[in-house]
């Protein structure tokens, strides 16, 4: 008997919407990361995009638990000598309140390429409306 192994221009991608409205954002991120890895297919191969396009809408309503607002940091860096920027998560959410669940994401995908392209199947909107009612995406329970 042979192992079998997925090839990605076989598998049907579907769509999921995802409200993140007062969802906790560990545990949303887990859930979107596992659906666009393609973890939750029985045909999952690590090294092949399994995954599935997932929609977010209500980004800016995400929670956070504890003090995370005002002690978690984010960094960047320019490139240049002390060009090291942080921002905290309550003043990230007043300027891109799309990045916050876009990076908690990012985290839980491969630091490849496969990862990288398993980051564009990832669209987050600040509203509650979206562009993509011509895909016909079903409502992910998280």
């Amino acid at each position: 008997m042979k192992t079998f192994v997925a090839k990605e221009h076989e598998i049907t991608k579907k769509w999921y919407l995802v409200d993140a409205k007062d969802k906790v954002l560990g545990r949303l991120a887990t859930q979107i990361a596992i659906h666009l890895r393609g973890k939750h297919k029985p045909i999952f191969t690590p090294h092949a995009d399994t995954g599935d396009f997932v929609i977010v809408i209500n980004a800016e309503k995400v929670a956070l638990t504890g003090r995370k607002w005002d002690n978690k940091i984010y960094y960047r860096h320019s490139g240049y000598i002390g060009g090291l920027k942080e921002i905290t998560a309550k003043k990230l959410l007043e300027k891109k309140p799309r990045d916050i669940v876009r990076f908690a994401v990012k985290g839980m995908l491969p630091k490849n390429s496969l990862g990288r392209r398993q980051l564009k199947k990832l669209k987050i909107y600040v509203g509650a409306d979206h562009p993509h009612d011509a895909q016909k995406p079903e409502k992910l329970e998280i």
